[in-house]
């Protein structure tokens, strides 16, 4: 199987970070584990430096300051030592057990974003949101629109891609709007987008959950401007 670099932002996680890192930690999937601490200021980090300690191919890297997921993510660059490269938020909503079929699927399609969507398919689903789970929808709608492709879940942790693909992309998002600014951006040097159903149970806002409708309307702003530019 192709080695995998899994990243990992990081920001004010310390009550869910160390089950999340255990759960991808027991996949065997990744080769690499990039934390990417966007300056939290709990035990986040301090659970993170334990983590690189006892797992050799734990990788920690730190913002002083916190800027958003994007920019956690732009940190990652430059240590990805392996061949395909997938993002994986601290909190448990993902299961990284889905990982492995993603991997599979890019094994076979190295110029594709493999694309883990929470809308198709029968994999258990738990917490879903209404508002939220209608407002993911319009803003997939759109973005499959304005870029002429169909894609279910633009709103999604879970994408997956050659390293290669990803050193390509010229990322400038520092919040949740990353999520657009990748696809947007992976259409015009990759192939395509293949999607593949990934489980999902979503968090309550008190258990820690952030994007908000602001970034909804973000999301919506920055399909047009990746579109245009």
């Amino acid at each position: 199987m192709s080695s995998l670099s899994v990243i990992v932002p990081v920001f004010n996680e310390q009550d869910f970070l160390s089950e999340s890192l255990d759960r991808l930690i027991s996949t065997n999937i990744a080769n690499q584990i990039l934390i990417c601490d966007d300056g939290s200021k709990d035990n986040s980090l301090e659970i993170a430096e334990n983590y690189k300690k006892k797992h050799p191919n734990v990788v920690v890297l730190t913002k002083q300051n916190n800027e958003g997921k994007g920019s956690a993510l732009h940190i990652a660059k430059e240590a990805i030592t392996s061949e395909f490269v997938v993002i994986h938020d601290a909190d448990l909503e993902y299961s990284p057990n889905d990982l492995l079929e993603m991997l599979k699927l890019a094994e076979r399609n190295k110029n594709y974003l493999i694309l883990g969507s929470r809308f198709i398919g029968s994999k258990i689903r738990k917490n879903i949101y209404k508002r939220t789970l209608y407002a993911n929808k319009f803003m997939s709608a759109f973005f499959s629109f304005v870029h002429n492709i169909a894609v279910s879940d633009v709103a999604t942790c879970y994408k997956m891609m050659s390293s290669e693909n990803f050193l390509k992309l010229n990322l400038n998002e520092k919040g949740f709007a990353i999520e657009i600014e990748i696809l947007a951006k992976f259409l015009k040097v990759g192939a395509g987008v293949k999607e593949v159903p990934i489980s999902y149970e979503g968090r309550t806002y008190q258990e820690g959950k952030k994007i908000t409708s602001k970034d909804g309307l973000r999301y919506l702003f920055t399909t047009i401007k990746y579109r245009i530019n």
